[in-house]
């Protein structure tokens, strides 16, 4: 499913327009992309946790010439399920 069809599931399952649709969602992910990017978590109980978490320093290998190459330390973004999301997706609901 893309964003268009994500808009268009969300038009269907209330009483909103599909331009109210799409900016619905585009404040949800706006607010949560802000939110992560300021170290703050975000947590949808039953969908699951965003938050910033710091990769640490790596070596790494230059795909081309071979040569050892040193990735430097990152903040990445990272998503945990929640455990009803998960048992949806493994089809234990009930």
């Amino acid at each position: 499913m893309n964003k268009s069809e994500m808009i268009d599931a969300i038009a269907a399952r209330t009483d909103l327009s599909k331009v109210a649709s799409a900016k619905a969602l585009d404040a949800v992910i706006e607010t949560i992309v802000e939110s992560v990017a300021q170290g703050e978590a975000v947590t949808l109980v039953g969908f699951g946790s965003f938050k910033a978490s710091e990769r640490a320093a790596r070596e790494g290998k230059n795909p081309k010439t071979g040569a050892k190459i040193l990735i430097p330390q990152t903040i990445v973004p990272k998503f945990a399920a929640g455990a009803t999301f998960k048992a949806r997706v493994a089809g234990k609901d009930e």
